[in-house]
């Protein structure tokens, strides 16, 4: 009844509102929180994007996203989600056969594991696979959609000189998952390329279908790339070399 999907919904809504305060924890800098700073944020808290309807989604959660985690602070707010996110799934799963229209038991129950996974996961991929896949579902796709190998998959952009002209790569450094492209764009300083060290890419890679043929001389102009296979590569611009023109890459 119309009662039951309302439950529904709003119990999809906190979860993932959670989901994506737990992602924005993951990432944030660790820095040390003095008893001063945790008692602003605390009394502070209702002020903070994430309350909804009076409450404050993971607490512990959203501090560490706004305002940065020591490494025991990080530890208690992934037990507290633990917590809170048995309690929602459980409540969810009561209302499961009250639930109509484009959301099955299925997908119900997949967005409940990858959210689990968001949660438990040590590796960024598949927390941000899970996270993808939750979104999706929560958004109303099927769930054969959401397990498409490229439907989490993400585009990175790398500079090819520095909006002030310093012949490097920005980020020299990159990490990316399985199935993600890199595009390369002609910024300052061309002519530009990249060529991928045939001693430095994991073995079965061939240097040739992954490196540049030619040079990208002007800028705005782009060179793109998909990445299959795992492992650590490093690259550099032909013409710039000699002066430390160099990446490295890292395909998780």
């Amino acid at each position: 009844d119309k009662a039951g999907n309302f439950v529904n919904l709003d119990i999809m809504m906190y979860k993932i509102t959670a989901l994506l305060a737990f992602i924005a924890c993951t990432y944030a800098v660790p820095t040390p929180v003095n008893k001063e700073v945790a008692q602003a944020t605390e009394d502070a808290s209702m002020d903070e994007p994430g309350a909804l309807r009076g409450r404050e989604l993971f607490p512990l959660l959203m501090r560490c996203a706004y305002n940065g985690c020591s490494k025991s602070a990080r530890q208690a707010a992934r037990a507290a989600a633990r917590h809170d996110e048995l309690t929602m799934m459980n409540a969810y799963d009561a209302n499961a056969n009250s639930v109509k229209g484009p959301i099955k038991a299925l997908e119900m129950k997949a967005l409940n594991d990858d959210l689990h996974t968001v949660v438990a996961s040590d590796s960024m991929c598949t927390r941000r696979h899970a996270m993808a896949r939750a979104a999706g579902l929560a958004a109303g796709l099927a769930l054969t959609q959401v397990k498409s190998p490229v439907f989490a998959a993400e585009t990175k952009t790398v500079k090819m000189g520095t909006d002030n002209g310093q012949l490097v790569f920005q980020p020299d450094e990159l990490k990316i998952c399985k199935g993600d492209t890199v595009t390369w764009v002609n910024n300052k300083g061309g002519p530009h390329n990249v060529v991928f060290d045939e001693e430095e890419i994991p073995a079965g890679v061939s240097q040739e279908s992954i490196s540049m043929d030619g040079l990208l001389g002007e800028e705005g102009e782009t060179f793109s790339k998909k990445f299959d296979t795992p492992g650590a590569y490093k690259y550099y611009c032909e013409p710039h070399r000699g002066a430390g023109m160099n990446g490295d890459l890292v395909v998780e």
